[in-house]
C-alpha cells in the first residue's frame, strides 16, 4: 500500500504584499555602486617626450637583461606571493559555496535497529525485531527576490577583487625588486667611487710626506692629508655596509637567505625613452589596486541589496521520500514508499531591530566603500602626476650635475698638477678641497642617475604597467 502525505501553502498576493509591507515601514537607504569622480582626459604634469607607443613589458622596457629573471625568480620564491596566491584559492571556495546555496540541497540517511523482547504470555520467550530505513530529503530557498542571486554576485566579485589584489602584489613584488636591485647596483658604485677616492688620497699623502721629508711641507699639510685618508677609510667602511644591506634586502625579496652573496654589475642602465606626449589618464584603470577597490565596491552594492532583500519574506521548498521494512527484502518495494512535499514562507515579526540594523549596517559599509574608492582613484592619480613632474624636473638635474662635475674634476686634475710641481700659490688646502668637491659630485650623479631609474619605477608602478594604450584595460 502506498502512503502519500501532500501538504501544501497557498501563497496569495495580498499575504506577499503585507509581509513586505512590514518589513518596510523604515527607510534604509539605497547602496550604490557607481562614485563620482572628475578626472582630466590627459595628466596636467606632461614632458616633453616623443608621441607614440612603448612596448608592452615595463621590465624589459628597463633594457636590462637580468633584471627579468631576478623578477621570475622572486615570483617563484617570494613567501608574500605564495600567501596571497593561497588566499585566491579561499576566495574561489566562497563562491562555488555562494554558488551552491542557490541550488537545491540533497540529504540522505540510512538506519537499522534490532530489538529483544520477553513475553510472559508465551511462557517468557525472547522474541527479536528488525527494522531498516531508507530516506532522502530535498531543500531549495526559491529567490523570491533575488538576494541569493546577490550574495552570488557578490561573492564572485570578491574573488576577482582577491585576483586583482594577487596581480596588484606580484606588480609590487616586480617593482621592489627592480628598486633593491638598483640601489644594489648604486651602492656597488659608491663602494667603487669610495676605493678611488681613498686611492686618491693615499696618493696625496705620499706626496706630501715626501716633501715634509725634504723639508718643503708643513706638519699641518701632512695632518690634513692624513685626516682626509681616516675620512675616506670610514666611507667606504660605511659605503660597504650600505651595500651588503641592499644585497640582503634584494635576497630575502627572491626568497634566499640573506647571506650579502649576490652579484650586481657595476653601472646603473641608462634611462629608457621619454614618456610619450599626451599619455591618457585611462591608463589608471588597470591598475590592479583600482581594480579592486572597483569590486570591492561591486561587492558592498550586492551585500547591502541582500542584505535589505532579508528583510522581505522567504519562500522555501521542501520534500522528502523514504521507506521502512522489517525486511531487507521490502526497502525498495513500492509499496512501503512514503513521500512529502512542503512549501514554508517565513518573515521575522519581532528581533528587536536586529535584521533591519544589519541592513543598515551594510549599505553604510556600502557608502564607505565609495569613498575609499574615490581616495584610492585620487591618491593614484598624484602619484603619477608627481613621477611625471619628477621625470623632467629630475632629468635637468643630471644635465647640470654633469657639467658641475666636470668642472670640478678639470680642477681636481689641476690642482694635483701644480701641486706636484710645487706651483706658487697653490696649497694643500686648495688641493683637498678640489679633491672634495670631484668625490661629492660623482657621488651625487650615481644617486641622482638611481633616483631617476626610481623614479621611473615609481611611474610603471603608479600607471599599473608601461605606457601602451590598451582600451579594453580601462573597462
Amino acid at each position: 500500500m502506498i502512503r502519500h502525505a501532500l501538504i501544501r501553502t497557498r501563497l496569495t498576493l495580498p499575504t506577499l504584499a503585507v509581509l513586505s509591507l512590514a518589513s518596510s515601514c523604515v527607510p534604509i537607504g539605497d547602496p550604490s555602486d557607481q562614485p563620482q569622480i572628475e578626472v582630466p582626459k590627459a595628466w596636467a604634469a606632461t614632458t616633453g617626450g616623443t608621441s607614440g607607443k612603448i612596448s608592452r613589458g615595463w621590465v624589459k622596457d628597463l633594457n636590462d637583461s637580468r633584471l627579468p629573471k631576478l623578477v621570475n625568480e622572486a615570483m617563484t620564491n617570494n613567501p608574500s606571493i605564495l600567501a596571497t596566491a593561497d588566499r585566491l584559492k579561499a576566495a574561489r571556495a566562497s563562491v562555488i559555496r555562494a554558488r551552491a546555496n542557490r541550488l537545491p540541497s540533497l540529504s540522505a540517511s540510512s538506519g537499522a535497529s534490532r530489538s529483544r523482547t520477553n513475553s510472559d504470555a508465551n511462557g517468557g520467550a525472547t522474541s527479536y525485531s528488525s527494522s531498516t530505513s531508507i530516506s532522502v530529503g530535498a531543500s531549495w530557498e526559491f529567490d523570491l527576490w533575488g538576494r541569493l542571486r546577490h550574495l552570488h554576485t557578490a561573492a564572485t566579485a570578491d574573488y576577482d577583487s582577491t585576483v586583482a589584489d594577487l596581480r596588484s602584489a606580484r606588480l609590487s613584488l616586480a617593482a621592489n625588486v627592480a628598486s633593491t636591485w638598483y640601489n644594489l647596483i648604486s651602492a656597488e658604485n659608491q663602494v667603487k667611487l669610495a676605493r678611488e677616492t681613498l686611492a686618491s688620497y693615499q696618493q696625496v699623502e705620499k706626496i706630501i710626506v715626501r716633501n715634509y721629508k725634504a723639508g718643503t711641507a708643513r706638519s699641518l699639510e701632512l695632518q690634513l692629508s692624513r685626516n682626509n685618508v681616516f675620512s675616506a677609510e670610514r666611507i667606504l667602511r660605511s659605503r660597504l655596509s650600505n651595500r651588503d644591506d641592499a644585497r640582503r634586502n634584494l635576497e630575502v625579496l627572491l626568497g634566499r637567505y640573506p647571506l650579502a652573496k649576490i652579484q650586481s654589475p657595476s653601472d646603473l642602465p641608462n634611462i629608457p625613452q621619454s614618456v610619450p606626449s599626451g599619455l591618457p589618464s585611462g591608463l589608471i584603470a588597470r591598475r590592479p589596486d583600482i581594480v579592486a577597490a572597483r569590486l570591492d565596491l561591486l561587492s558592498s552594492f550586492h551585500r547591502a541589496e541582500a542584505a535589505k532583500k532579508d528583510l522581505l519574506p522567504s519562500l522555501r521548498l521542501t520534500g522528502s521520500s523514504g521507506t521502512s521494512s522489517s525486511s531487507y527484502g521490502n526497502l525498495l518495494d513500492p509499496g512501503y514508499l512514503s513521500s512529502s512535499i512542503s512549501s514554508s514562507i517565513s518573515q521575522s515579526l519581532f528581533d528587536a531591530g536586529a535584521n533591519r540594523e544589519d541592513a543598515r549596517a551594510t549599505v553604510a559599509r556600502n557608502s564607505a566603500a565609495i569613498h575609499d574608492y574615490s581616495d584610492t582613484v585620487l591618491d593614484a592619480y598624484r602619484e603619477v602626476e608627481s613621477a611625471l613632474a619628477s621625470e623632467s624636473w629630475l632629468k635637468q638635474q643630471e644635465q647640470f650635475l654633469r657639467k658641475e662635475l666636470e668642472q670640478a674634476a678639470l680642477a681636481e686634475r689641476q690642482a694635483e698638477r701644480d701641486y706636484a710641481e710645487g706651483v706658487d700659490g697653490v696649497d694643500i688646502l686648495d688641493l683637498l678641497e678640489t679633491q672634495r668637491r670631484a668625490s661629492t659630485a660623482r657621488s651625487s650623479l650615481i644617486d641622482l642617475q638611481n633616483q631617476r631609474i626610481q623614479n621611473r619605477i615609481n611611474l610603471y608602478l603608479a600607471l599599473g604597467g608601461d605606457f601602451t594604450t590598451q582600451p579594453s584595460s580601462t573597462k
